[in-house]
């Protein structure tokens, strides 16, 4: 049996796709034939990305998206020039380290302005006409972080685990109309600059595949992976979601963690 993950005719749009697992994702959905709306918050990055983007896939239908969608502006910017889409993958968000008492309520407040009310805008935005053609597509890329809370990071791990149940709730709104709602739980991933990260951990000079494997071992030791995950693989689970293949799959948080989190469910 041959399984082919056909998009043609649909629209995508990616979040934050300028780098990174958006980048990868948006190429995965163009490779599978979508039209895809590359997103970042200047038109200099988004035009690079998309660029790239057509290089890596002749011919693709690429539509740039320069707009910050945390923001009411960028979204209203984000609907004029896509007012529809088949395909959301809510993919924006921002992490970083700060001890948990010394996080701030501004902060609190940024992050889940970005990780968690950017995407409910665009799905409250995208979903009506999605359920009124009876097919849509809607995913949240969340985190193994947001099981598994990190203690140097809870306000990311919180934004995470908050998708979870906006995913939810939306595919219950969705429930029974060709529409499906889910989130993605994304684990150690090898993005922009994760390899001096790593270098700076485990020593400089020591060759990649063995430097991963050590940091994964003494760092990340949860991982069933031991090493870092290539953003493509967790495109590769975002664009089947994303096709008609994954029609019974909605409401549910997949996990492409490497076996990060230690639990049989989700």
């Amino acid at each position: 049996m041959t399984v082919t993950i056909d998009l043609a005719g649909r629209t995508a749009l990616v979040t934050g796709s300028t780098q990174g697992i958006g980048a990868a994702i948006a190429t995965g959905l163009a490779r599978a034939g979508a039209r895809v709306a590359v997103n970042g918050r200047t038109a200099a990055t988004v035009k690079r990305a998309a660029d790239a983007l057509r290089t890596d896939v002749p011919g693709a239908d690429v539509v740039e998206i320069d707009a910050d969608v945390a923001s009411d502006e960028g979204a209203a910017r984000t609907l004029e020039l896509l007012p529809t889409v088949d395909i959301l993958i809510n993919n924006l968000g921002i992490f970083g380290p700060t001890p948990a008492l010394e996080i701030s309520d501004d902060e609190w407040r940024r992050y889940f302005e970005v990780n968690v009310l950017a995407g409910v805008r665009l799905t409250r935005a995208y979903l009506p006409a999605m359920i009124q053609r009876g097919w849509g597509r809607v995913q949240y890329i969340a985190s193994d972080s947001a099981v598994a809370i990190p203690a140097e990071m809870i306000h990311y791990g919180v934004s995470k685990t908050a998708l979870l149940g906006v995913s939810r709730g939306f595919a219950k709104t969705a429930a029974g109309t060709g529409v499906t709602v889910n989130s993605v739980l994304a684990g150690p991933t090898h993005t922009e600059g994760i390899e001096d990260f790593v270098s700076d951990l485990v020593g400089e000079g020591v060759p990649w595949d063995h430097a991963q494997r050590e940091f994964m071992r003494l760092h990340r030791p949860q991982s069933l992976l031991q090493r870092l995950i290539e953003p493509e693989e967790i495109a590769n689970m975002v664009t089947y979601l994303a096709s008609p293949l994954a029609s019974a799959t909605t409401g549910a948080a997949v996990r492409v963690d490497g076996g990060y989190v230690d639990a049989i469910v989700p």
